[in-house]
């Protein structure tokens, strides 16, 4: 069953599996520099917010969820204008980047925004109490009281981009998916496809593992 599994064919899957390390990570870091701060702007115009805007809330809310909503393998398809607009390319890891960090960004400002209406809204009335200003309460309030539900909400994150990243590889997205439907499913190879799916599990139980160790870290500080 294994015969498959040559020199050339395991230095392949470390490839394709450092390709999806490469698209998840980035997608993933991507992803929370545009997340977070919609994250945080949804919580700070919300009812009871320090910055209280409900038309702004509404249509940022409203965007969040639109993207949110939308099937990734659909959405991978309906921005390849988009993806050729950035890269010059509608395949292979850079381009599979682009729809990762798409659907990234609004998942993550939902996770953030959760995790900053579970800040005491003490914390924040006393810090205004003393002339603090929206920045402030930000950057040393919200933000740092928050950030083991933020980084707990990264890690999810991650795990779901690692399957959106397989099923990238049903267009040439690269990675492990690729791999799996190249030579797994087009070339009737099932040892192909169970290991890609072993690596997959073994991947995420490592992801989700160093996340809870994070945020055990976090919690206890």
């Amino acid at each position: 069953m294994w015969d498959n599994f040559t020199p050339a064919m395991l230095e392949l899957f470390a490839g394709y599996l450092w390709e999806t390390i490469a698209m998840v990570g980035i997608s993933g870091v991507a992803g929370a520099l545009i997340g977070i701060p919609l994250g945080v702007l949804l919580r700070l115009t919300d009812q009871g917010g320090v910055l209280q805007n409900a038309g702004v809330n509404r249509v940022v809310g409203g965007i969040v969820n639109a993207v949110r909503s939308t099937p990734f393998i659909i959405l991978l398809v309906a921005i390849i204008p988009f993806t050729r607009l950035v890269t010059g390319s509608s395949i292979g890891t850079a381009a599979a980047v682009v729809p990762l960090t798409l659907a990234a960004a609004p998942f993550i400002a939902r996770l953030v925004e959760s995790s900053l209406r579970e800040v005491d809204h003490g914390l924040v009335e006393a810090a205004l109490a003393m002339g603090a200003t929206t920045r402030q309460i930000v950057f040393k309030v919200l933000l740092p009281e928050a950030l083991p539900g933020i980084v707990a909400g990264f890690t999810i994150t991650l795990v779901s981009l690692t399957g959106y990243s397989a099923m990238a590889g049903a267009i040439g997205g690269g990675g492990l998916g690729d791999l799996g439907i190249r030579y797994g499913y087009q070339r009737f190879l099932p040892e192909i496809m169970l290991a890609v799916v072993i690596v997959l599990i073994a991947f995420v139980q490592a992801v989700q593992s160093l996340g809870d160790w994070a945020v055990r870290r976090l919690s206890h500080k």
